[in-house]
């Protein structure tokens, strides 16, 4: 099945959390309602309430009861985002104006902060505090690695371990217990929950990846941003890391990295990118991300062959191949 396909399958309950979003973030403040409805608005693959979906299958499937965890996931992803773009200081997200341009710092860290507990508040109407628990857990491993990320900033020493162990935070957490969580709330088998967290850990890696490689080798109408914005706000990437590995590349991408940091906001990254896009970086980084997606498929083998484990597995090979 076509990832499109897919979302269609799946149009009326993806609605209805869509709906449960635009709710969940009403507020009677005009200038919150604004600021968290900017987002929002500005779309999104909604890949954490797919997740959610497609796991609430292999138990009892209960819309009802997975809005309760899709409508959360979704509001802390918003608000890491909204949070990242003040850290990052970007202007365009989806090839939107960020809330932090549109408004300034302070709104758009409030903002995060209002989702943030928007979901705790959402989450806790469903008598599980299991969920509850792994819910928060990852509110603050997020955090953590957000501070990682931040202390790493332009930090060219770092390790591809100290890499991996940020992204799990960030990103790949959130991807693992959406799959988890779903599976959870529709009173799915623990080995089945647990395979399913496994699984979307694994995808969530390869996203991230694959994410960073697109942010080197895509297109800005692909992306929605300019190419090398991460090297130009500090973000040291996989692709990058490799190839600061190679003898003959090292002391001349340090030296432009160096420019890039010297510069500020004012950073032209297009060599540096051009240095990494020659070098292996770029395969190696590649290489890693298929085998996170191997691992995230042979997971899905020890799932009974429903329908929704074929639709995990195309997911997986549309992160790994995806433009945008």
């Amino acid at each position: 099945m076509k990832l499109m396909q897919l979302y269609a399958s799946l149009k009326s309950d993806l609605q209805a959390i869509e709906d449960a979003l635009a709710g969940s973030v009403a507020s009677d403040l005009p200038l919150l309602n604004e600021s968290a409805l900017h987002l929002l608005k500005a779309g999104g693959k909604r890949l954490r309430p797919v997740f959610v979906l497609l796991s609430g299958k292999f138990g009892q499937y209960s819309l009802d009861q997975l809005k309760r965890v899709a409508v959360p996931l979704e509001l802390i992803h918003m608000a890491s985002l909204v949070h990242d773009d003040v850290i990052d200081d970007a202007d365009t997200r989806r090839g939107q104006p960020t809330v932090k341009a549109k408004w300034d710092n302070r709104i758009a860290m409030f903002t995060g902060d209002y989702l943030h507990g928007k979901s705790l508040v959402i989450a806790t109407e469903l008598a599980h505090p299991r969920i509850h628990q792994i819910l928060s857990g990852a509110i603050v491993q997020m955090c953590i690695g957000e501070m990682e990320q931040i202390r790493d900033f332009f930090n060219t020493e770092q390790s591809v371990r100290n890499y991996l162990l940020r992204i799990r935070r960030k990103t790949a957490l959130l991807i693992a217990i959406s799959c988890q969580l779903g599976a959870m709330a529709a009173g799915a088998p623990k080995k089945q929950c647990d395979i399913l967290y496994r699984y979307g850990y694994n995808a969530g890696m390869l996203f991230q990846i694959t994410d960073d490689l697109l942010d080197l080798c895509g297109t800005e109408k692909a992306i929605g941003k300019p190419p090398g914005s991460d090297l130009r706000q500090g973000n040291i990437t996989l692709p990058v890391l490799y190839a600061l590995q190679e003898p003959a590349l090292r002391d001349k991408l340090l030296g432009e990295i160096a420019k890039i940091q010297a510069a500020g906001g004012n950073a032209d990254s297009s060599a540096a990118v051009k240095l990494v896009r020659g070098s292996s970086g770029i395969r190696q980084a590649e290489a890693l991300a298929e085998r996170y997606m191997a691992k995230a498929l042979k997971l899905l083998e020890g799932l009974p062959a429903i329908p929704a484990r074929k639709n995990l597995a195309d997911i997986a090979r549309f992160v790994a191949q995806r433009s945008y």
